[in-house]
C-alpha cells in the first residue's frame, strides 16, 4: 500500500467519524429551534395569566395554573363546537377524497376523450376566481345554505389542486397494473377501487392530512354564514370569540393590575396559548396514523408481483 492511499485512507476514516457528529449537532440544534416554540406556548398556557404578563417564561411554568383551560373547558358550548368541528373535519375528509380521487383517475384515462378540455376548466379555477362576494352570494341566495351544517360539507368536497396531486401520482403508476386488469375482465370501478385506490395511500393520506388541517382549523366559514347559528359554531370559531372576550376583559380592567388579578388568574397571553394547545393536539394524536403512508415506494415490483 503506497503512501497516498494511506492518508487517503486515513482521511476518509476521520470524515467517516467527524460527519455524524456534526450531524448530530446541526440536527440536535435544529430540533431545538423547532420544538422550542411549542414547548413555550404549552409553558404559558400553564402559567398563572397575572404572572404571565411578567413575560421571560422558557420551557417550564413558572407559577403552574389551569386556570386557562378551566376558563376554556368548562364552558359546555366549548364541546359542542367541537363536535361540530369534528364531525365535518371527517366527512370533508372523507367526501374530498373520494369525489376528487375517483375524478383524477378518470383524467388519467387515454380513452376519455374530454379529460383535456375538462382538466383545462377545472385548472382555470384555480387562476380565474370570483372573489368573496360572489361565492357569499351563491352560497346564501343560489344554495341557501347559510345557517346550515350543509355550508361546511359541499363546498369543500372537491379541490382542484388536490385532483391534480392525485392525477399526477396516478398517471405515473405502471399503465401494465391496469391493462392486466382489463384482460382479466376487470372494469373501471373495479380497476379503481381495488387496485389504483390501494396504491395511492401515500399520495392519499397526503392529502387527507392537508384536508382535515384546512378544515379542522377553518373558522371563517363559521363567521360569515353561521355566526347567528350558536348550536352550528365551530370551535375554532368559539375559541376565537373567547380570546376576544378574554381581551376585552383585559382592557377594561388594565386600569389597575390589582383588579385585574383580583377578577381574574387568566389573561389573553395564556388564553392564546391554552387556544393554540387545545387546537393543535386532535392534529398530533393523527399525524402518526398517517405518517406511515408518506413513503412513496409502495409501487415498487408491483408489476413483476
Amino acid at each position: 500500500m503506497t503512501t497516498t492511499n494511506y492518508q487517503n485512507i486515513k482521511v476518509r476514516k476521520h470524515y467517516d467519524v467527524v460527519f455524524p457528529i456534526v450531524n448530530a449537532v446541526i440536527l440536535i440544534l435544529l430540533m431545538f429551534v423547532t420544538l422550542y416554540p411549542v414547548i413555550n406556548t404549552v409553558a404559558i398556557s400553564f402559567n398563572d395569566g397575572t404572572d404571565a404578563l411578567k413575560g421571560g417564561i422558557g420551557l417550564w411554568p413558572r407559577v403552574f395554573s389551569v386556570k386557562s383551560y378551566q376558563s376554556i373547558l368548562s364552558d359546555p358550548a366549548v364541546y359542542q363546537a367541537a363536535w361540530i368541528s369534528a364531525s365535518k373535519t371527517v366527512i370533508i375528509t372523507i367526501l374530498n377524497l373520494f369525489w376528487t380521487s375517483m375524478l383524477a383517475y378518470t383524467l388519467t384515462r387515454r380513452e376519455y376523450v374530454l379529460r383535456k378540455v375538462i382538466t383545462t376548466m377545472l385548472v382555470l379555477t384555480m387562476y380565474i376566481n370570483a372573489g368573496l362576494i360572489p361565492n357569499y352570494l351563491l352560497i346564501t341566495k343560489v344554495l341557501h345554505l347559510n345557517k346550515s351544517y350543509w355550508v361546511y360539507i359541499i363546498p369543500t368536497m372537491f379541490s382542484c389542486f388536490n385532483m391534480i396531486v392525485l392525477r399526477t401520482y396516478i398517471a405515473g403508476l405502471p399503465e401494465a397494473l391496469v391493462e392486466s386488469a382489463r384482460i382479466d375482465g376487470a372494469g373501471d370501478i373495479r380497476i379503481f377501487w381495488q387496485i389504483i385506490f390501494p396504491l395511492c395511500k401515500p399520495v392519499l393520506a397526503t392529502v387527507a392530512l392537508f384536508v382535515a388541517v384546512g378544515s379542522w382549523n377553518s373558522w371563517f366559514d363559521t363567521h360569515l354564514y353561521n355566526a347567528s347559528k350558536t348550536q352550528l359554531h365551530s370551535l375554532q370559531y368559539l375559541l376565537k370569540m373567547k380570546l376576544a372576550t378574554t381581551q376585552a376583559s383585559a382592557n377594561a380592567a388594565k386600569s389597575s393590575v390589582d383588579a385585574l388579578s383580583k377578577s381574574t388568574k387568566t389573561t389573553p397571553v395564556t388564553i392564546r396559548c391554552a387556544i393554540t394547545v387545545i387546537s393543535t393536539v386532535p392534529i398530533l394524536v393523527v399525524y402518526p396514523f398517517l405518517q406511515q403512508y408518506f413513503v412513496t415506494g409502495m409501487v415498487l415490483g408491483s408489476v413483476k408481483g
